[in-house]
């Protein structure tokens, strides 16, 4: 079989701790055959540590260089639609990392990219790879659950913004907690209720303890140019009549260090994610259950590998770029509902 021809735009802390060992994984199925990244000399340090063949500093030179299968993008959020499109149109298969993008005309011009040269444009929501999400969703397609109507995404830390990086830059970011960590646990909240259509968005955002000194759980943090929120709440309300709570926060005042957790809510039965309880209610009797056993894996390893089978077999993947589409819009609406202080109609 033929190898997968790998190249991955940025070679930050993402694509060096996460892309690039787990495509090397496969190396029976995979050769990463360049790396790029803007910044002087990170690409050719990168390459030299893991033994990839070529660096660049541009990725439009890298993809004409090369006649790549499949691109990595790694890239801070403001770039993710420039640099995934320009790998759609030199006939790459995309794995972005998340959000999808910063607006939402980024990620419908990321979504037609990818349908007008017939190729396949995915996420870096590796919570959706979990054996847990995997489980639930088999309950779910049986039916098991009845009509999911309800649920709530929580993605809390009590201190942890991250002390590296550009993630308290909005200008680079287009948001802090809520774009960050939260759309993992709206992604995998969305993905298990089956992607229902939103209708309207409530949102409100805070920047309370980032903006100051204090303790840093994830490194020492620029306070001083902290830009983006710290919390964000929402509420979100779907056409089928479902609705979606959302906590994320980088900082708060809570018991947890962290909280990544999905709560579904449907008519004959529903779960908390991480860990899985299901709750239903059978033979007269309230129900609380628990797998005695679930197979543990790496949900990264498990999405790489995937990723690379959709690749070499041409098998869609499980997340969509129409799908994130919706989310972006989402993302947006809360944004722009916390800045009006009114709900936001999505059409």
């Amino acid at each position: 079989m033929r190898k997968l021809k790998v190249g991955i735009i940025g070679c930050g802390g993402i694509a060096q701790k996460v892309h690039i060992p787990n495509y090397m994984k496969h190396n029976e199925l995979v050769e990463i055959l360049a790396v790029c990244d803007a910044s002087d000399g990170r690409a050719q340090t990168v390459a030299e540590q893991w033994g990839i063949p070529h660096a660049y500093s541009d990725f439009r030179e890298m993809l004409q260089h090369h006649q790549l299968d499949a691109v990595s993008v790694c890239t801070p959020n403001k770039f993710h639609a420039e640099m995934a499109i320009a790998a759609l149109q030199a006939g790459c298969h995309v794995l972005c990392e998340k959000p999808p993008a910063v607006t939402v005309a980024e990620a419908e011009a990321m979504a037609a990219a990818a349908k007008a040269v017939n190729k396949f444009l995915t996420f870096g929501f590796h919570y959706r790879h979990a054996p847990e999400v995997d489980l639930l969703k088999r309950y779910i397609d049986s039916g098991e659950f009845g009509h999911i109507y309800a649920a709530k995404s929580q993605a809390v830390r009590r201190r942890g913004i991250p002390g590296w990086g550009v993630f308290t830059n909005k200008e680079l970011q287009g948001g802090g907690a809520l774009i960050d960590i939260g759309v993992h646990m709206l992604d995998t909240t969305l993905y298990l209720m089956g992607y229902p259509q939103p209708e309207l968005v409530l949102g409100a955002t805070y920047q309370k303890l980032g903006n100051r000194e204090g303790v840093g759980l994830m490194g020492k943090w620029d306070w001083e140019n902290f830009s983006v929120e710290d919390m964000a709440r929402g509420m979100i309300v779907f056409k089928d009549g479902s609705s979606v709570t959302l906590d994320a926060a980088f900082a708060a005042n809570v018991e947890k260090d962290e909280v990544m957790q999905v709560s579904l809510m449907g008519e004959q039965g529903g779960a908390d994610v991480f860990p899985v309880k299901i709750y239903q209610e059978k033979h007269e009797a309230l129900l609380d259950t628990t797998p005695a056993y679930l197979p543990q894996n790496n949900y990264y390893e498990v999405q790489f590998k995937r990723f690379i089978d959709c690749c070499l077999q041409n098998k869609p993947p499980i997340g969509t770029a129409e799908e994130a589409v919706i989310l972006q819009k989402i993302i947006t609406a809360l944004y722009e509902s916390a800045a009006s202080g009114e709900a936001v109609r999505i059409q």
